[in-house]
């Protein structure tokens, strides 16, 4: 019982809110989306860099959005992508 409530737990520090950064999955009532997060991950940056980036984000952060990607593999990629086409626009 006590694991079920441990996952319970860490699935609440995931929300999602239309009027916060898009809708996107966010790190607890935070404006730090899931994918960004993802996408340091992809770079090679640890767990210990990002956390000591993010000085209000705790280890059970990471691993509800971990644990987040693995839930919503397509969901996140399609917040990456479409936030690094977004990003394009800005360089010539």
């Amino acid at each position: 019982m006590k694991g079920a409530r441990t996952m319970q737990a860490v699935a609440s520090w995931i929300s999602k809110k239309a009027d916060r950064c898009g809708g996107d999955a966010c790190i607890r009532d935070t404006r730090i989306p899931v994918w960004v997060l993802v996408g340091y991950r992809r770079l090679g940056t640890t767990d210990h860099e990002i956390l000591r980036a993010y000085p209000t984000l705790l280890a059970g952060d990471l691993e509800a959005a971990w644990d987040y990607l693995a839930k919503n593999p397509e969901e996140i990629a399609t917040a990456i992508r479409e936030n690094q086409e977004g990003a394009d626009g800005f360089v010539e």
